[in-house]
């Protein structure tokens, strides 16, 4: 029956699809929805996505007049309107026009820029995918979660995202945290059975709701609701979208405020002393906005995403995903990683060792058949790797397993695995004989829980963890004919012996250890493992350890005590998710920027909890919802790749910044000063916003220009305080020249105000153009630091246009009146100055003044709060 042909609903008025099925029975439910519980062919569900469309609350779209919206509500475009419309009031109909045109040329460059930047977050967006496993034609198969539609049989599994709005069918210890949708902290057990009509939310324990998350246990459902129609889609959706600040958005926000404070110190003082000297009102006030609109860096957003853009595309190649491109500053700030064993230091492709009997009166292959037994699918579903764990798989994949017979066993009862226990527990009878309780997980755990464990087991287990192999306990119970099953009955069990898997280190792994060392991270290792195998890896690998602390021991430990021994030790061995984000959280206090490398469940927590959290794509789905970076490759070597990448972009950024800021401030205060001293304003409004533009327009190419490696072997960040010296230290040089070029003007060449204004025009536009080749680089430029190609045709271009213009047919509308020879020569001579004075100064700054004060790098509570606040309940604490 396809979704067209299923009956009409018959819920309460008001009443959602979900709340209605909730009471109803599942069978009623399956027949309604035109299902079955082998599930959905081919054919009928890609006839329902047709029809219902694909099961997501939003497509991620670029709008471009959403885009075009963000511009026009710009601060500095609106000083421009307000500057234009002035200028239109005063009837100076040149100047407005003037005005109008770098009005329309600033809004088209910051669109242009943007609106690539938004493409290439949709590109990157569609790339980082969920997977969900469902039964379609009595086949297990695994599918992406916007392909689910209504009728789907789905199998949820610990540390699953619900992917839609189900209708139980059948549970197993199902445990769902529903925080996100209900507000509720503690999990909610889950039960097939209907509930009375009528219920809410939080008592629909029958159904599992889209984007909660599965605590423990297991469970089958029927798809009832997907997209906008399921409960959290409905609530979404209401709502509406605004994405949290990150680090990067709040340094700009506090840059901007920096230049708001002095603009206004400026302008007003400006406006004063104009009206001070009997000029008139309005023309006073125009200068005055002009002033504050030319010390605001017109494209600093379209810099921003043109370097963000850029650098994502670069990183993806890398195969580093961004979430969300202004994550980028958290990536390159990073100092301390801490991540997983398998996968990145090993190769994460787990095989079967051996079985070693801890007694003479069992076998190997007996120890197999236990273990076999107590995997978490159905004896006759292992055939397909769907849905299992590595060990698991590794387990099927052994000679022994071969010649298992399934129909000889029934599964009577299941403890499926989790964090806090783990391990697994089934309860199994053979062809009609007494039921025996078989218990598989961590050796420890499971020993502690044995009676008379021989002697010799500790022995062999320590032998084992030695030479680096993952080990699994297996202990068995008799159960005199019970038939169910609870955690309770773990108890007086008999070791019947230990499974031996093996991850062997990847190959490059100390080649990527060593490339993290070099740009300064430290990394930390936090696993489930033996703090013994954990230390053999690290061994093998040429880690010097600095130390181990198990996870009992991180419990021993008040917050004060961990902080220090978390910051000295490297393994962190058999530790909880609870332990893990303690761990993360004790890092940070001590000043540390976090990153934290994860694909579990057991280590959401942890990823909610750092700076930056790191997944990949074969990841849980709610792992790689607390992340902000996806690797498409768990490989330290590209994590690598995007610290670096990271730290380019970030440097790129600042080129832009600190020209911007200390030029910009150096005009500006000369153009406040001359405009006291002098008779006629030294610059027309029009001309300084045109100057503004045009080498503004010459900085588009600093996304693309190249970095020298001083610059990624430290985490980088914003630093306002740093900014603030720089602008306070360069300005004043810049101002000088200015000045140098008045005196030139006045008693050199006897300018007229239009010569003046030409003279001073071209000088500013050569000097505050030209320093981006001092300022990108601590070394001497172009001696020791080349820049690219395109950043130098691009700032040569902006100069030559700057010269051309007073001796263009423009130059009487733009109000210029040409210049002597002999002045060029004379602009020569001063530029060669300038620019030297300046690389004596940059080289007297970075060795005086460069340092941040202690405790600069505290970051901000909105950063840490609201970044996923909507997933965890947890604030994150400041770090010191």
């Amino acid at each position: 029956m396809s979704a067209e042909a299923a009956p009409p609903h018959t819920a309460a008025r008001g009443e959602s699809a979900t709340v209605a099925a909730g009471s109803e029975p599942p069978d009623d439910v399956l027949a309604r929805l035109g299902s079955r519980e082998a599930g959905l062919t081919e054919d009928e569900a890609r006839e329902r996505l047709a029809s219902v469309g694909p099961n997501a609350l939003r497509t991620h779209r670029v709008g471009a007049w959403a885009v075009l919206g963000r511009q026009l509500k710009s601060p500095i475009l609106i000083l421009l309107i307000v500057t234009a419309i002035a200028s239109l009031f005063l009837h100076d109909t040149t100047n407005s026009i003037v005005i109008g045109v770098i009005l329309v040329v600033s809004v088209g460059l910051g669109f242009g820029n943007e609106f690539r930047a938004e493409r290439a977050a949709e590109a990157l967006h569609s790339r980082v995918s969920h997977r969900t496993i469902v039964t379609r034609h009595a086949t297990l198969t695994e599918i992406d979660v916007v392909d689910l539609v209504p009728g789907d049989i789905v199998h949820l599994a610990l540390g699953s995202v619900v992917p839609a709005d189900l209708r139980l069918l059948s549970s197993n210890d199902l445990l769902c945290d529903e925080s996100i949708l209900t507000g509720e902290s503690l999990p909610v057990e889950k039960d097939p059975a209907a509930v009375a009509a009528g219920a809410s939310l939080a008592e629909l324990t029958s159904c599992a709701f889209m984007g909660t998350v599965v605590q423990s246990g297991a469970g089958v459902g029927v798809v009832v609701a997907t997209g906008s129609r399921a409960e959290f889609g409905r609530i979404a959706l209401g709502l509406g979208e605004r994405q949290p600040q990150t680090e990067f958005q709040n340094g700009l926000g506090r840059f901007s405020f920096l230049l708001l404070q002095v603009a206004i110190v400026l302008t007003t003082l400006i406006f004063i002393a104009n009206l001070l000297l009997q000029r008139p009102p309005l023309e006073s006030l125009l200068f005055s906005l002009a002033i504050a609109v030319g010390i605001t860096p017109q494209l600093l957003p379209a810099v921003v995403s043109t370097c963000l853009a850029t650098g994502t595309r670069q990183l993806a190649k890398q195969k580093v995903l961004v979430k969300r491109l202004v994550c980028i500053e958290d990536l390159g700030d990073m100092d301390v990683l801490v991540t997983d064993k398998t996968g990145t230091l090993t190769a994460g492709s787990i095989s079967f060792s051996e079985a070693i009997p801890v007694d003479a009166a069992t076998t190997a292959d007996e120890v197999t058949t236990l273990g076999l037994l107590c995997t978490e699918l159905d004896y006759d579903a292992h055939v397909s790797a769907v849905g299992q764990n590595p060990l698991d798989s590794a387990l099927w994949e052994c000679p022994a397993a071969r010649s298992f017979q399934a129909g000889s066993y029934r599964r009577l009862a299941l403890i499926p695995f989790d964090h806090r226990r783990r391990m697994t527990s089934a309860l199994v009878s053979r062809d009609g004989a007494p039921a025996m309780l078989i218990t598989k997980g961590a050796p420890e755990d499971v020993m502690r829980l044995c009676r008379d464990v021989p002697a010799t087991a500790h022995s062999m287990l320590d032998q084992e963890f030695d030479r680096g192999g993952r080990v699994v306990a297996v202990a068995t119970r008799r159960m005199n004919g019970q038939t169910t099953l609870n955690v309770s009955d773990e108890r007086e069990l008999s070791l019947a012996g230990f499974i031996v898997f093996l991850d062997q280190p990847k190959a490059d792994a100390k080649e990527s250890l060593d490339r993290l060392a070099a740009l300064g991270i430290t990394v930390k290792i936090a696993t489930g493992d033996n703090a013994r195998v954990a230390e053999k890896v690290c061994t093998d690998l040429g880690i010097v350890s600095g130390g181990t602390l198990s996870g009992t021991q991180i419990d021993a430990m008040s917050d004060e005590e961990l902080v220090v021994a978390a910051r000295q030790s490297s393994i962190f061995a058999r530790v909880s998710p609870e332990q893990k984000g303690r761990l993360i959280t004790a890092l940070r206090t001590s000043g540390r920027a976090v990153g934290f490398l994860g694909d579990g469940v057991n280590d959401a927590l942890a990823l909610h909890r750092a700076d930056l959290g790191i997944s990949v794509d074969s990841a849980t789905d709610v792992a790689k919802d607390a992340a902000d970076i996806v690797l498409l490759d768990k490989d330290l070597g590209v994590l690598a790749d995007g610290v670096v990448g990271g730290r380019r972009i970030f440097a790129n950024t600042m080129k832009y910044v600190l020209m911007g800021t200390s030029s910009n401030f150096g005009n500006m205060f000369s153009a406040a000063a001359a405009s006291v001293a002098l008779s006629f304003l030294p610059m027309l409004p029009g001309q300084i916003l045109l100057n503004n533009l045009l080498y503004d327009t010459g900085q588009l190419a600093i996304p693309g220009d190249r970095v020298d490696e001083e610059q990624i072997v430290a985490p980088s960040h914003w630093d306002i305080g740093f900014i603030r010296r720089f602008m306070l230290v360069f300005g004043p040089i810049s101002s000088l020249f200015d000045f140098a070029t008045f005196a030139l003007m006045i008693f050199a060449f006897h300018a007229l105000p239009g010569e003046f204004r030409a003279g001073w025009f071209v000088e500013s536009i050569a000097t505050q153009t030209l320093i981006i080749f001092a300022i990108r680089t601590r070394k001497v430029p172009f001696l020791h630091s080349r820049p690219s190609l395109g950043l130098l045709v691009a700032s040569l271009g902006v100069v030559a246009v700057g010269i051309y213009l007073p001796l263009s047919p423009l130059a009487g509308v733009l109000g210029f009146d040409p210049l002597p020879v002999p002045f060029f020569l004379t602009l020569i001579g001063l530029t060669v100055v300038y620019l030297v004075l300046v690389e004596a100064a940059k080289k007297w700054f970075f060795a005086h003044l460069a340092e941040r004060p202690q405790g600069a790098r505290r970051r901000s509570a909105a950063h840490h709060v609201n970044r996923r606040a909507a997933r965890f309940s947890s604030p994150k604490p400041l770090r010191s």
